[in-house]
């Protein structure tokens, strides 16, 4: 019984930084959220906080055994 309690706290712990990352990405893109001094910067970061974060998702899924 511990292994799947332990695995449904991991399973929580990787969504909610999932959720995070896509907040945090779509915010840069957005406008909301701006780091100072990067300018046009902030929307490419965004970006490459989705795409890894969309990246990190499919490689979860496709590890699965």
């Amino acid at each position: 019984m511990p292994k799947k309690k332990g695995n449904f706290f991991n399973f929580v712990a990787w969504l909610t930084g999932v959720i995070v990352s896509l907040s945090v990405g779509f915010a840069l893109i957005g406008g909301t959220l701006k780091v100072p001094y990067l300018g046009v910067l902030n929307v490419i970061a965004g970006w490459v906080v989705v795409i890894a974060t969309l990246a990190g998702i499919i490689t979860a899924i496709t590890n699965k055994k």
